[in-house]
């Protein structure tokens, strides 16, 4: 992980938070959280108009590696962002609602 990145339990997270999820096209498809905003990591520079300013971000990968290193990216820059700890597997595990954009399939963190 990176030094001083702040970071949160999924269990600790506010009731309605706004979640960045960083994962790919498939990864997002394939299952993610109802509430969730979608910015693949290698597109989050060229679309940071789409993040609330005035708001604390939530960020979330797989397991943590990549939303560690765009937490310290938004830090850097203006943000008030914090790591979701283990990602959408500990997301999945704790049970919290996933939902997929694939017809006919439930959803997973792939």
């Amino acid at each position: 992980m990176i030094p001083n990145v702040p970071e949160i339990n999924v269990s600790e997270l506010p009731e309605s938070p706004v979640l960045l999820d960083v994962r790919e096209d498939d990864e997002w498809q394939a299952g993610h959280a109802p509430q969730a905003v979608h910015i693949p990591m290698g597109e989050l520079a060229g679309r940071l108009d789409e993040l609330p300013e005035d708001s604390h971000v939530y960020v979330v990968c797989r397991v943590g590696g990549r939303s560690a290193r765009v937490t310290a990216y938004l830090n850097a820059n203006g943000w008030d962002a914090t790591n979701v700890a283990g990602g959408m597997m500990a997301w999945d595990a704790a049970g919290k609602p996933m939902v997929t954009d694939i017809d006919g399939a439930e959803a997973e963190v792939l």
